[in-house]
């Protein structure tokens, strides 16, 4: 399914006030592609996601999906978030099951899926666990396979990685990838980690800081697996902190009501500190 954002704009109620998160964000996914989305934190990464999902609705524009006006939660369209978000009482087996139990799947079916999927993000050994005999990077991989469970065309992933240490990252990192290419879903990532959105995406949207624009949109064609120290993704990787750290310049600009400046030499390091940016 294809993803078109047109012209939206997000706006929150905030102590009698209303605070603009999103201003005019246009953005496309196409089907079967896999983008990513960075920029500071409060910038409405999230909301983009929520927005898609039919959790919120825009203050003005409209999101399409298959050219078809999103009006609230959809099967096919999951949300894999930060917090992996288990049913504690339940086993993992009982976490995947539980969407496709909402979804009417019969008995015997739901429990072939589940398996299935846990076998795809190697938890087969694990179905009777319970979620506080998990690692975090376990407890994700039991998110996703949930979402990917409910087979969508759509599937919408909210720093999902983001709690966890690097070697269990750039496994988990490695196994989307795998799943990716195994089903082609349409994929909307959002990430703090620049190497990660490199790394992962087709395209990467840059969005500045609140309220939330689209900066710049990185195409990334370089094949699969994609190495770190390969020159032309550190030029993407550059170019993407370069503008994260104006983002941060201005922001600090704005709070100190002073110019505040980063050395040249020091791009791409204070960007990255400061907006807790990965690269």
């Amino acid at each position: 399914m294809r993803v078109d954002v047109q012209h939206v704009f997000k706006s929150f109620p905030h102590n009698g006030e209303s605070i603009e998160v999103l201003q005019d964000i246009n953005l496309t996914v196409d089907e079967g592609e896999f983008v990513c989305l960075v920029g500071p934190s409060g910038c409405g990464k999230s909301t983009i996601i929520h927005l898609i999902a039919g959790l919120e609705q825009p203050t003005d524009g409209q999101i399409l999906v298959n050219s078809q006006p999103v009006i609230g939660p959809d099967l096919s369209r999951v949300v894999v978030f930060q917090d992996s978000a288990l049913f504690p009482w339940l086993t993992v087996l009982g976490n995947v099951e539980f969407g496709l139990r909402m979804a009417g799947v019969q008995k015997l079916k739901r429990r072939d899926r589940a398996v299935e999927y846990l076998k795809l993000v190697h938890l087969s050994k694990f179905i009777q666990a319970f979620p506080h005999q998990l690692s975090g990077g376990m407890k994700q991989r039991v998110a996703i396979a949930r979402a990917l469970a409910l087979q969508p065309a759509i599937l919408l992933m909210d720093e999902p990685f983001a709690a966890l240490d690097a070697q269990t990252r750039a496994v988990l990192q490695n196994e989307l990838l795998e799943i990716w290419e195994l089903a082609r879903p349409t994929i909307l990532f959002v990430t703090h980690n620049v190497r990660e959105a490199t790394g992962l995406g087709d395209r990467v949207y840059v969005i500045s800081s609140r309220p939330g624009r689209i900066r710049d949109v990185q195409t990334v064609t370089l094949p699969r697996p994609r190495h770190s120290d390969d020159p032309a993704l550190q030029a993407h990787q550059h170019k993407i902190l370069g503008l994260l750290g104006e983002e941060v310049e201005k922001v600090l600009r704005e709070e100190l009501g002073e110019t505040v400046h980063f050395p040249e030499a020091q791009h791409p390091t204070p960007p990255d500190r400061a907006l807790g940016m990965h690269i």
